[in-house]
């Protein structure tokens, strides 16, 4: 029994550096895990790479090409069936920053840049057009001081101190906020958070008629599963109770940051952090759209990582001043080895599902958008939520027509209802009001408020009615002539 306890008491560590170290990797973007490894090299004489095109995933060696042909074989050949494998590129991968400007073309950079952006970008620019001049600077200030769950923690009255401006103007911008996507964020707890998204929810959703009270007067039984409590404190059954905690939990998120923006630990980084370098690169084979899809999941290093052979022999004839640490070299090195590994194969695993289900959004733009949520692919691979968050934050992929996008957008639910917009918009007869789209939408299966409307609206760049209608188009005489 105690030898029992004790190996255990050895196992558990190494188990769980193991998984650390894995999601750890798992988080970080090519360009990053390129930095990583390559500093690991210059600090650990136990770690080796032996130059030259090798497959990340075997090991052995590949001759004229980047694809593995056992790694990269295709179950079979039918289009819906992608054929995924690691890619060692390395300073091969031309980089767009080299091109010249004759060679690639403004128009067409600016097509390629990742459209990533912080969560305070992202809101500011839904909320521009609904803001006074002098209140911007109150929005900016409230923005950039939410927390890493998209909470305002900052009372108002500090921010309103500071600007010199009375409570409920601050107030009021706030409130412009909360309404912005996602829905609650700039909030000052949970509470209120959940409060917002479900007054949003209850335009297009019928709600439990007790849930507004649960969260207003009985948040913190709700939180802690009192819910015998809270149904005296509601006058209502138990079973009503756990039907409204039940809503409330598939419906609503008191931690509006988590929701569209990864990880709590690993929000999504500026569009800087991997402008030029896409982590995954998808083709289409031989140019034919009914083939497979090819994907490649970008490796940084082209070359064989492993345990330095020479390093492990020598270890037995260590100083006995240096054995500690030569062995806290090699238990490092042999740790990253097998964590990569571990980490290609969680990230092909994904990126494998993901494209299958994406596919003619791959190929034919935002309207076909599969709605995706990170929950629900990762009950399909078996895994826990934030491996999914870790495995698409900070990733970008470039498309077959050669945009790079954030990885994060094949599970954007509002992208395919933002291109039913633009196409209603586009083929309008004349302006139509945020109330008569909500209407076009809805008869079209999309079930969205008009507020929703006037969020995505915004968030496309597209002008209100009024403002549209005073918009004069070109007449197609002179829009014809020369």
């Amino acid at each position: 029994m105690l030898l029992r306890q004790l190996q255990a008491v050895e196992v558990r560590p190494t188990t769980t550096a193991h998984l650390a170290q894995t999601m750890a990797l798992l988080e970080l973007s090519v360009l990053e895990l390129h930095e990583k490894i390559e500093a690991e090299l210059s600090s650990n004489p136990a770690l080796e790479l032996i130059e030259g095109p090798f497959c990340p995933i075997c090991q052995k060696p590949l001759i004229d090409t980047l694809d593995c042909p056992l790694c990269s074989r295709p179950k079979n050949l039918s289009g819906d069936e992608p054929i995924v494998f690691l890619s060692p590129r390395d300073d091969s991968y031309p980089s767009y920053a080299a091109w010249s400007e004759e060679e690639e073309p403004e128009s067409s950079l600016e097509e390629r840049m990742v459209e990533c952006e912080d969560l305070a970008v992202y809101v500011f620019r839904q909320i521009a057009s609904e803001l006074e001049e002098a209140d911007r600077p109150i929005a900016a200030h409230l923005l950039t001081s939410l927390d890493e769950d998209g909470l305002l923690r900052t009372p108002l009255i500090e921010i309103a101190a500071y600007h010199r401006v009375p409570l409920n103007r601050v107030e009021k911008v706030q409130r412009i906020i909360q309404y912005a996507d996602p829905l609650g964020v700039a909030s000052s707890d949970p509470r209120q958070a959940l409060l917002i998204q479900l007054d949003v929810l209850a335009q297009t959703h019928p709600i439990p008629p007790l849930a507004q009270r649960a969260i207003e007067e009985g948040w913190q039984l709700l939180l802690h599963q009192q819910y015998s409590t809270l149904a005296k404190l509601l006058n209502t059954s138990l079973a009503k109770v756990k039907e409204i905690a039940e809503f409330l939990g598939k419906n609503l998120n008191p931690y509006p940051a988590r929701a569209n923006w990864g990880d709590l630990h690993h929000p999504t980084p500026s569009y800087r952090a991997a402008y030029y370098t896409p982590d995954v690169i998808i083709s289409l084979l031989n140019n034919d759209e009914n083939a497979p899809l090819v994907v490649e999941v970008i490796f940084p290093i082209c070359g064989k990582l492993r345990v330095n052979p020479l390093f492990r022999e020598g270890l037995r004839q260590a100083p006995p001043q240096k054995l500690e640490q030569w062995q806290a070299h090699l238990e490092r090195a042999t740790l990253l080895v097998k964590c990569l590994q571990q980490r290609n194969q969680a990230l092909i695993r994904l990126i494998q599902t993901l494209v299958k289900r994406q596919r003619k959004f791959i190929l034919e733009g935002d309207a076909y958008l599969y709605p995706l949520t990170r929950a629900s692919l990762a009950q399909e691979l078996e895994v826990h939520e934030s491996t999914i968050s870790r495995a698409v934050s900070g990733k970008t992929v470039q498309l077959p027509n050669g945009k790079i996008i954030p990885l994060a957008k094949f599970f954007d639910r509002s992208l395919h209802i933002r291109a039913e917009l633009q196409e209603i918009i586009a083929s309008e007869s004349h302006p139509l009001t945020d109330t008569e789209i909500a209407e076009l939408l809805r008869a079209r299966g999309f079930q969205v408020a008009r507020r929703t409307v006037a969020k995505y609206r915004a968030m496309e760049g597209i002008l209100p009615a009024h403002i549209r209608s005073k918009v004069k188009k070109p007449h197609k005489s002179a829009a014809s002539t020369p």
